[in-house]
């Protein structure tokens, strides 16, 4: 079984590669493609890549390829994880929000409007490679803003597409730690959009234990994912909000603490990247391989315990050398594994509504527990939600169909209406002033509009 990674040279990609081999057996994979049109990025993760394999022993094949045709052919299973003007391109789109005193979050503010720009039209493309070359195969979307993304590849019939996201798995990982429990006997189930979701049940022993963690606040502040939110906000909400909803239920504290730092997360992130990056350079990946990996591990490290501290104004630095769980390649596995005929599945999957949560429309690509097996994805049975919860999802949504509009279109006036009704903007001139803005700082990549 052969599958692809398009996105191979992003930083990522050895945990990826790494999470895929301790589980090859389970999913009989023979070959792994990872395909970059970042050459150098390419060459050098893809080689840490090939080492990390050589390490655990692993016979698996892995191709190095700049081209999507050879990448996406005979894959079972392809996964997009790309960033169309690179790490800069964040900086920008985030710099820009905050010029106009609003969130530039990659995902959840109008710097991830700037992001679908660029990355729809670039997956829209390989989408129809893929589909002419390759119809049967499995695409698994990681590329951010990954909701948004899904919903405008659904749009455009591309109805194998699934989005993953690791934030609610890590989530429910960080709760199980903090309650002493083996995670595997605890089940959570989500409802909302991609970065806008709630946990609604927490089964444990066949009781819903949710209600005492919303309660407990001495529990809640020793989950990373959860000390974030005052803890009246929980106990008001009644549910668990998924991270990124502290940029709509704390927004202002969020934005003081970005403006009043030194440097943004897209700053900082493109400053460890680079850093790392020249360090390989320097390192000889053939002669020193395992001096290689440790450059690597702890540039990744310092990424991911950084991890939204500019944010939330979190000043401790931890200098631990950490590994990265199996995030977005775990959800992807785990969809496998159950899909070939393992044991069930119950993931957290971004797919077609069609009915189970009421209020959305049937094909809204919604974020919601899913169990996979042999016999296909079953989204769970949400049903009702709280008003409030369904109006913040709804406009949301209407924002990301007013923004594929725009992209398909090219029209400039339908992106006015998209960020005019986001949540975090919702003002007609800071929406035309921010559009302006983003269609100017990436005509590179979206040419001219009308």
């Amino acid at each position: 079984m052969k599958l692809a990674l398009i996105g191979g040279g992003g930083v990522r990609s050895v945990y990826f590669v790494k999470s895929l081999l301790k589980r090859n057996e389970k999913i009989g994979l023979t070959e792994l493609t990872l395909m970059d049109n970042d050459k150098e990025k390419l060459e050098i993760y893809g080689n840490l890549c090939r080492e990390a394999a050589k390490q655990m022993g692993s016979p698996i094949k892995i191709n190095l390829t700049a081209n999507i045709e050879e990448t996406v052919d005979k894959a079972s299973y392809i996964v997009t994880t790309i960033r169309v003007g690179k790490e800069h391109s964040r900086v920008l789109d985030e710099r820009t929000a905050l010029k106009h005193n609003v969130l530039g979050q990659e995902t959840t503010g109008p710097g991830g409007f700037s992001m679908a720009l660029r990355t729809i039209p670039v997956l829209l493309d390989y989408c129809r490679i893929i589909k002419e070359r390759n119809p049967e195969a499995w695409i698994f979307n990681f590329s951010n803003p990954s909701g948004l993304v899904t919903e405008a590849l659904r749009a455009n019939s591309f109805d194998r597409v699934i989005g993953i996201c690791d934030s609610p798995n890590d989530t429910k990982l960080q709760l199980a730690a903090a309650l002493n429990i083996d995670h595997t006997k605890l089940d959570t189930q989500f409802y909302g959009l991609n970065h806008l979701s709630w946990m609604n049940k927490a089964i444990f022993n066949g009781i819903d234990i949710l209600p005492d963690i919303i309660h407990n606040r001495e529990l809640l502040s020793k989950v990373k994912a959860l000390c974030v939110f005052d803890p009246g906000l929980i106990e008001l909400l009644e549910v668990i909000p998924n991270e990124y909803l502290y940029y709509y239920y704390h927004r202002e504290k969020a934005l003081e603490n970005i403006t009043s730092s030194q440097f943004t997360r897209g700053e900082a992130i493109e400053k460890i990247n680079s850093d790392m990056l020249e360090a390989l350079k320097k390192t000889d990946i053939d002669k020193n391989p395992r001096e290689a990996l440790d450059v690597y591990y702890r540039f990744s490290s310092k990424r991911m315990n950084s991890y939204m501290n500019i944010e939330t104004a979190d000043t401790q630095e931890n200098q631990t050398v950490t590994e990265e769980t199996d995030g977005y390649a775990g959800v992807a596995l785990d969809f496998i594994e159950a899909l070939q005929g393992g044991e069930k599945k119950n993931l957290v999957l971004s797919v077609p509504n069609e009915g189970h949560i009421y209020g959305m429309d049937y094909n809204d690509v919604v974020e919601i527990t899913c169990e996979v097996s042999k016999d296909g994805i079953r989204p769970f049975e949400i049903g009702s939600i709280p008003e409030a919860m369904l109006l913040l999802m709804k406009q949301v949504k209407l924002y990301e169909k007013l923004t594929i509009s725009a992209i398909i279109n090219r029209s400039r006036r339908d992106a006015y209406k998209a960020l005019t009704v986001h949540p975090l903007v919702c003002s007609y001139s800071l929406a035309k002033e921010l559009v302006d803005a983003y269609l100017e700082i990436n005509k590179d990549y979206v040419g001219i509009w009308k």
